[in-house]
């Protein structure tokens, strides 16, 4: 039988201590692959730490973590090879001033070069081309992302972009790689009610689909496996996402009704 392309998450005691004190401590949940997992919390709760470490770009200091099989901290360029960042602020962000095309073709580009095979590499230039334009269809549609509703279609710029759009076209970059494990911060940031739910049901088609999903929020949906932060007592959380205190990280985790 074919394993589940989803990542695999959990964790006991996680923990991450920087130079200002706990990111986050004693987080502890698990998730089989192709689950929906909603990091719920106020800005400066650690949410985009938890994130990030997960993910295999933070360090953790405290306890480990197991995503795809691989054991964490110790497995970070592993973890790192099959996961993928959606939208986070400092860390993958679009360009305003480039167009939605040049996005998408930068990224088929880098995909091509650190992820292509020597073999695909040897492919005819027209072939390779046809290969990039298939993989950017198909990322565009699994996100949901309609070129030709966009003002001026492909060649729209990001700063046009409405905050719904610009989500979706960061999780169609992101799915260019086929992650197994996908992230995204700030999911609900800026969205109406109606576009929340919306970015919500995209997400929740792709963890259906098979990939584990994993979303910083600040309001997680009822189906979502729930994982709440909230900054730790008594320490000075950064301008960033700072986590949990021990004292609050037993009982953070909820599983939705689905």
């Amino acid at each position: 039988m074919e394993s589940p392309h989803g990542a695999a998450l959990s964790t006991e005691d996680f923990g991450l201590k920087g130079p200002r004190g706990w990111a986050f401590r004693g987080v502890e949940f698990t998730a089989p692959p192709g689950s929906l997992v909603a990091v719920e919390g106020p800005s400066g709760s650690g949410r985009t730490c938890l994130l990030l470490a997960l993910t295999g770009r933070m360090r953790s200091t405290r306890g480990h973590a197991e995503v795809g099989g691989e054991r964490l901290p110790g497995r970070l360029a592993a973890v790192r090879g099959f996961s993928a960042l959606g939208p986070v602020p400092g860390v993958s962000e679009l360009d305003p001033s480039l167009t939605v095309a040049e996005h998408l073709r930068e990224r088929a580009l880098l995909r091509r070069r650190f992820d292509g095979s020597l073999r695909s590499l040897l492919r005819p230039r027209a072939e390779r081309a046809a290969t990039a334009r298939d993989t950017i269809d198909a990322a565009l549609s699994d996100a949901g992302l309609d070129l030709a509703t966009l003002p001026k279609a492909e060649r729209t710029s990001v700063r046009d972009l409405e905050r719904l759009e610009a989500l979706r076209l960061s999780v169609s970059l992101a799915l260019m790689g086929r992650p197994r494990l996908l992230a995204v911060d700030d999911t609900d940031l800026k969205l109406s009610a109606t576009d929340r739910a919306l970015a919500w049901e995209l997400l929740r088609t792709l963890s259906a689909g098979g990939t584990t999903v994993l979303a910083v929020c600040s309001e997680a949906p009822e189906d979502a496996l729930t994982v709440r932060t909230r900054p730790a007592p008594g320490t000075d959380a950064p301008d960033d996402d700072t986590t949990t205190g021990k004292d609050t990280a037993d009982a953070i985790t909820e599983t939705g009704s689905a």
